[in-house]
């Protein structure tokens, strides 16, 4: 690259040559130095796989980071435009916006974002911008003793990089996210770039080390037991970092108080379009907006406690991106917060029919408050399990079991009509509530990612939450029977299954 300022290229993308690496993390401590990266935390890293079987073996390499794609899952799921992308086409992040929710992790296929543990923001490999801008290169690139990391522009014709791009058999990580990355690999070997392809190995002894195992760390390859490595050769992870996994327990939580929120309204609305519940009921006039109204407020309070930059979350509002389902769900919540609200006051000052008409803006705020979540994991492309159709529907079954385990003991002192009709809600939404389970669990899928995080959550490191959830789930279908002493038990399923499916969800290795 010539010294000295020069125009921004168009598209700016890099490749590694794996037929010159010879795996000496160079790189990875110029990126570190370079770009103050704390310890525990790497913009990038070099992954290392032993092939084959003595005597034929060999040890593979792959220097990981961003990709650069050009759809960036990471910019389209930031809620405030933190993670955007810059008309050279590199993907920079700006942490004076960043609330650190985690979301671009989630949505990243190549597990390149991490929150920085010094100052609480996402940050990633930049392809070091603010030397590209002053005509430098990369600090990784200056630093690789064989040349094998090179950067150019794309469109450029006559540099090395779109020659190498154009005329070299290359390859990119994960072509099936059709994120089209700007990162290529030449002569890289496929075991190191399917991040289901290699084995973990026995004992888990990583080179020079133990890969952290906390309930909130991804460890590499394959654990024992579970489904068969994608790969027909003979591969083994020799070194690798540890990954956190974005989202922990608050946010299965958050899953649940969610449901309860919507279901509060949901479930007396059914009631009382069915004629099994008065319009002046108390439960529909006072239990509806006061259950809703609490466990929305439980619900905001949780998705704040999450963030990383807690006191920033009004930005969510003042600086919205609105691809963001982050966004779209909270400019919801905060619509069907206000119903919740309204309806309330209707019943102060005893406007029946100003709450029949209220029903038009709070029947379809309160399935989307129910649903939207749905739409936020699919923007999680890295997370195959959570990538179902079936998953709106499936969360608007969840949002009446939980709103009607949660008013059944209130419509007992409330409103005693509406206990039995109640009752078989209860049961009909536990069975159905089963009966996606069975057919999310036992159905092939689509990917061997999705197949793996779903053989986590069903057999192995979420088993337990997964199973509890099934039994306490099914004594809701004895609801009629049981009478309300079950409800509890049912609403403690769906949280143990709603637990399972998160973090299982996010179980998998992706680098």
């Amino acid at each position: 690259m010539a010294s000295g300022v020069r125009e921004v290229p168009e598209k700016w993308a890099k490749v590694i040559d794996h037929e010159s690496c010879i795996g000496c993390h160079a790189c990875s401590t110029a990126c570190k130095s370079e770009n103050d990266v704390p310890l525990s935390v790497n913009r990038t890293y070099v992954k290392h796989v032993d092939i084959g079987t003595f005597p034929q073996a060999r040890r593979a390499f792959q220097v990981t980071r961003c990709n650069q794609c050009e759809d960036s899952p990471c910019t389209i799921a930031c809620p405030t435009a933190a993670m955007h992308r810059r008309p050279d086409g590199i993907i920079d992040f700006d942490k004076s916006i960043c609330i650190g929710c985690k979301a671009c992790i989630a949505a990243c296929p190549y597990d390149a974002i991490f929150i920085n543990p010094e100052d609480h923001s996402a940050e990633k490999c930049n392809f070091c911008a603010h030397r590209l801008d002053v005509g430098l290169e990369p600090a990784c690139v200056v630093v690789c003793p064989t040349e094998a990391i090179m950067v150019g522009d794309m469109n450029d014709p006559t540099s090395r990089v779109a020659q190498m791009i154009n005329r070299e058999p290359v390859a990119v990580r994960r072509p099936e996210k059709e994120t089209r990355p700007k990162l290529f690999y030449r002569g890289a070997h496929q075991a190191t770039l399917d991040p289901l392809a290699a084995q973990r190995p026995k004992g888990g002894l990583f080179m020079w080390s133990q890969q952290q195992k906390g309930p909130h760390h991804v460890v590499s390859g394959h654990p024992g037991g579970s489904p068969k490595h994608n790969s027909s050769a003979a591969a083994v992870v020799a070194y690798d970092v540890p990954h956190k996994m974005p989202w922990d327990w608050r946010v299965s939580l958050y899953t649940l108080t969610k449901g309860v929120a919507a279901g509060a309204y949901l479930v007396p609305l059914l009631l009382v379009l069915m004629g099994w519940l008065d319009a002046t009921s108390s439960l529909w006039v006072w239990g509806a907006p006061i259950v809703g109204g609490l466990f929305l407020g439980l619900t905001g309070l949780l998705l704040i406690w999450d963030l990383e930059h807690p006191l920033r979350f009004y930005m969510i509002f003042t600086k919205a991106q609105w691809q963001s389902w982050l966004v779209k769900g909270a400019f919801i919540i905060g619509g069907y917060s206000l119903v919740l609200g309204l309806h309330f006051l209707t019943g102060v000052l005893d406007r029946g029919e100003a709450r029949d008409v209220l029903v038009l803006a709070g029947l379809p705020l309160a399935v989307l408050t129910a649903v939207y979540t749905a739409y936020l994991f699919a923007q999680a492309k890295a997370r195959d399990l959570w990538q179902s159709p079936l998953l709106p529907p499936h969360l608007l079954v969840q949002t009446l079991l939980a709103g009607s385990a949660v008013l059944l003991p209130v419509a007992y002192f409330l409103a005693p009509q509406g206990v039995t009709p109640m009752l078989r809600i209860l049961a009909a939404s536990s069975l159905t509530h089963l009966l996606f389970v069975l057919g999310e669990t036992t159905l092939a899928h689509a990917t061997a990612h999705a197949h793996l995080a779903n053989w986590e959550m069903v057999w192995g490191r979420y088993k337990s939450w997964f199973w509890a959830g099934a039994l306490f789930v099914a004594a809701g279908v004895a609801a009629p029977w049981g009478g309300v002493a079950l409800a509890p038990l049912a609403l403690l399923g769906l949280l143990c299954f709603e637990h399972a499916y998160v973090q299982a969800g996010q179980a998998v290795a992706l680098a």
